[in-house]
């Protein structure tokens, strides 16, 4: 070993050393409570999540000292990821976009009675996953700086393609119906300004469509509005009033630990997917959802109460976390609303992104680490002995909570950026969000389109000016082998469903 590097390890346990000490004296574990407490509330409020709570949040930390205030904001960030959950399983509201995929089956244990098993499993899942991939990255993190560094805008177009392709497996039905549902996400993309020009698209002359559609305000009706319609038809409690609560806390844990490569793999998927600039919690758990559902061997399951679908949600979203602070703390560069609300508190309190938050002031950065990984053990109590007993909110009447989340979607909304085209975004996408479930177009598909749209038109446009408007810039094993790689990946999504099945016929 190098004189240079044993220094550098020396360094790297001194200042693992004194991160420990800074979270263990003074105030620091208070705010890593108080920060999850105030996340997870937030991330259940239906239009709130992460990023709004978090900026609600900042300019009131001025006070605290730069670690607790940077504490306080991480653990916000943390508590709203696995607060999303909480009404996306009980009344199929993702509180945040990065819970969106929780429903698909979240909700469907909750209609069958199995709403505490659903609360528990994702609480379970929510830690452990983002336990083992924060402390991974206190291993791996100069390594995974380089691998970050290598992604450019093929990369992240390619990216995006391959998140895209997953419309071909979490469809369900007619893949041709899938396929319109997310052409019409894409379409939805294209209104504003468009990427890296100042020509204005489909606005009709409306100044509140200038910056497009806001696609958290399309998630909000997509699944708040439309669910709240249809539920305006039911009688008696959100769930099936025929079916009682059931199930409970440790059962959800145990079933958990039963699924140990869905919950591993799915929390490294976020991992490694939050530490690419621009991909998100969103993306991740669309894509750790479609895996297991690719790789299970009852696929047909999956929508209709299978617990695997919320493991892998809920797996992916917490293990982003960590991966996304490594681009907002190493090069300045937020990969979601949430690290950019944290990115301001740095600037905010004298801390600069770069190398020096890994050089100089490296016990910051671990000191941000090791509170993720308490605030994990916290996630997993407050779920298992606490917020389980929210499953009574599905026996609550439709007459009480109809307009509750109504009100709290439009809120939400209009709060989003005090345009009142947001709110018409949210009655116009609930009323087709509800006619495409009506009709059985893929919701799925739709939120996949409008999510990845804009990162797949604008990294697309970036490389065609980088390669002189040449597509080989994909194509290239030796130039661009990450894009091409994503590329083969891509492939092999697509065709694999038809080829797997007459595989197994010529080897049987």
């Amino acid at each position: 070993m190098s004189g240079l590097g044993l220094v550098a390890q020396v360094g790297a346990i001194g200042a693992l050393t004194e991160a420990i000490s800074l979270v263990f004296t003074g105030q620091t574990l208070l705010w890593i409570v108080v920060g999850l407490i105030l996340g997870m509330i937030g991330g259940a409020l239906p239009g709130v999540g992460s990023s709004l709570s978090m900026a609600i949040i900042l300019p009131l930390t001025l006070p605290l000292s730069p670690v607790n205030a940077i504490v306080l904001l991480v653990s916000m960030y943390s508590g709203a990821m696995y607060g999303g959950s909480i009404s996306a399983i009980l009344v199929n509201v993702p509180g945040t976009g990065a819970a969106a995929a929780t429903t698909f089956d979240g909700y469907p244990m909750s209609k069958q009675g199995r709403a505490v098993d659903a609360l528990s499993m994702s609480a379970t899942a929510s830690s452990v996953a983002g336990f083992l991939s924060v402390l991974t990255l206190l291993l791996i993190s100069p390594l995974l700086i380089e691998v970050v560094l290598l992604f450019g805008s093929p990369e992240n177009f390619m990216m995006a393609v391959l998140g895209l392709a997953m419309i071909a497996i979490v469809a369900r039905g007619s893949i041709v119906k899938a396929i319109i549902s997310g052409g019409f996400g894409l379409m939805i993309t294209t209104i504003g300004i468009a990427p890296n020009s100042p020509e204005l698209r489909y606005t009709f002359g409306q100044i509140g469509l200038r910056n497009g559609v806001d696609f958290i305000a399309a998630l909000i009706g997509m699944f708040a509005i439309a669910e709240m319609i249809k539920l305006a038809g039911q009688q008696g409690g959100i769930a099936d009033s025929a079916i009682k609560m059931t199930g409970n806390s440790l059962a959800g844990v145990r079933e958990t630990f039963q699924h140990p490569r869905t919950l591993l793999k799915s929390g490294y998927i976020g991992m490694l997917i939050g530490a690419v600039p621009g991909a998100g919690a969103t993306v991740s758990n669309f894509i750790a959802y479609g895996e297991a559902m690719r790789s299970s061997v009852t696929p047909d399951r999956f929508g209709k109460g299978e617990p695997s679908g919320v493991i892998a949600a809920e797996a992916s979203n917490n293990g982003t976390i960590g991966g996304s602070l490594i681009p907002t703390i190493a090069f300045g560069i937020p990969g979601s609303g949430s690290t950019a609300v944290l990115l301001g508190g740095l600037l905010m309190h004298g801390l600069r992104p770069g190398p020096q938050l890994f050089e100089t002031d490296l016990h910051l950065t671990y000191t941000f680490l090791i509170a993720l990984l308490i605030g994990n053990f916290f996630i997993l109590f407050v779920g298992v002995v606490f917020v389980t007993r929210m499953g009574r909110l599905t026996q609550i009447d439709t007459h009480v909570i109809i307009p509750i989340v109504v009100v709290l979607s439009m809120v939400g909304g209009f709060t989003l950026n005090n345009n009142w085209m947001d709110i018409l975004t949210l009655v116009l996408l609930g009323l087709i969000g509800y006619l495409m479930v009506k009709y059985n177009y893929s919701v799925i598909a739709f939120v996949l389109g409008v999510v990845l749209g804009p990162i797949a038109e604008e990294n697309l446009l970036r490389s065609l000016q980088i390669s002189g408007g040449e597509y080989s810039i994909f194509l290239s094993p030796g130039q661009q082998p990450i894009a091409f790689g994503l590329l083969l990946m891509t492939i092999v999504m697509l065709v694999g469903p038809f080829v797997k099945p007459r595989l197994e016929r010529a080897l049987s």
